[in-house]
């Protein structure tokens, strides 16, 4: 029989040394010099406090966040809720922001979509697809952000005007005044759809968890998709149609010098999404690439002893391996749309940058300004980054 206490685990703590008041003592050396180094940081930062406040109150510079309720008199040329140029400071911000929310959410799913193909297709065994890909990710990559915004600006910009407009299809319209599409009237029927969409969703997400909970336990696997059809499909068209089924198209039309109807993707919203997602997937796609050379081979051969198509393969054994390298850089860029939107002011599209700047120049509170567009940013990266560090951590591989 071993020795337990020859296992570190079952090993006596030693007695800590008490703690002499000494010079000598290497744990009062280390707690006096992190309380000189905490009271320098505080020190500066108040001295810093104390100055700004004295120059401000000097100038006569008005301080604190009291203008956010004052009336904007800001036009903003789109927004996702009501506002126009009589509401106040604080709700001409909220647009900024949400117009940031936006380019950011739709630059993510389209740059990781597109990242993902061009990725998977610089491995492909075709010669010409692998270094069309290949040339596009060394051209976007080699290219300042900056100049690409202002190209696909300038190129829209050339387009026609809305009599002239290109028109692929019927309702569709893309002129000097941006991209017009079919859409249709939004109403409460809509809005209650798209709640039991959501309640659907989770109802689904929750039964699917149950059941694999269950065949974890006995080993029998259980259907969950008729259920999720009835819960993300039938429900929401229930809602519905048991509220009048209300479908009215919005289709676009000219009218005089311009286009009356339909959905509006402005020239300027057009051009920085375009220019975000063609940039930022080239880096998306070299991470991929890079995932998915990081599976070991014989994952590969496995596969295909077993039958399976290359496209199987890749769908369903290598990707899922690849995404436990392939989630963290992959953060790092859906930050870096996140804050590369900021350039939107470049173009003229008015997200929180733009709004905070013109909001500053009219009331002359640079510094709450400032801070509000730190905070936001702060806010929004801090947010992506806990959620990817999440999901990370899901599709980790569990150490026994």
């Amino acid at each position: 029989m071993s020795d337990s206490t020859a296992d570190p685990r079952f090993a006596r703590k030693a007695p800590g040394r008490p703690l002499r008041l000494s010079w000598s003592d290497e744990r009062v050396r280390n707690i006096v010099w992190q309380v000189l180094v905490v009271g320098a940081i505080l020190s500066v930062f108040w001295w810093l406090y104390r100055n700004t406040s004295y120059n401000l109150e000097v100038r006569r510079i008005a301080t604190g966040f009291g203008f956010l309720q004052r009336e904007a008199g800001l036009p903003i040329a789109e927004s996702l809720i009501e506002y126009d140029p009589s509401m106040t400071y604080l709700r001409a911000l909220t647009v900024g922001v949400l117009n940031t929310l936006k380019v950011a959410v739709v630059g993510i799913v389209l740059a990781t979509i597109l990242g993902t193909l061009l990725g998977i297709a610089r491995l492909s065994r075709n010669w010409l697809l692998a270094r069309i890909a290949g040339a596009y990710v060394e051209l976007v990559r080699d290219l300042p952000l900056l100049l690409q915004l202002l190209f696909w600006y300038a190129l829209l910009q050339a387009l026609p005007g809305p009599r002239q407009a290109i028109n692929p299809m019927d309702g569709v319209f893309l002129s000097n005044r941006g991209l017009k599409l079919p859409w249709f009237q939004w109403e409460h029927a809509h809005s209650m759809a798209l709640l039991a969409f959501a309640v659907g969703a989770i109802a689904f997400w929750l039964l699917r968890r149950a059941a694999r909970a269950k065949q974890m336990a006995d080993g029998q696997p259980r259907k969950v998709w008729p259920a999720g059809v009835g819960l993300m499909l039938a429900l929401p068209l229930a809602v519905w149609a048991a509220l009048g089924a209300p479908f009215t198209p919005d289709v676009p039309f000219l009218r005089g010098f311009n286009f009356q109807g339909g959905l509006t993707v402005s020239p300027e919203f057009f051009a920085l999404l375009l220019g975000l997602t063609l940039y930022t997937a080239g880096f998306i796609a070299e991470i991929v690439r890079a995932g998915i050379l990081a599976v070991n081979q014989g994952q590969w051969e496995a596969a295909q002893a077993l039958g399976l198509p290359r496209g199987r393969v890749m769908s369903l054994v290598v990707l899922p391996q690849a995404l436990r390298v392939i989630i963290p850089p992959m953060t790092s860029q859906f930050l870096n749309i996140t804050k590369n939107s900021s350039l939107a002011v470049a173009i003229g599209y008015q997200d929180i940058v733009s709004i905070a700047n013109t909001t500053l120049n009219q009331t002359g509170q640079a510094i709450e300004g400032i801070a509000i567009i730190m905070l936001v940013y702060l806010t929004i990266s801090l947010s992506i980054s806990l959620f990817m560090n999440w999901y990370n951590s899901k599709i980790a591989l569990v150490e026994r």
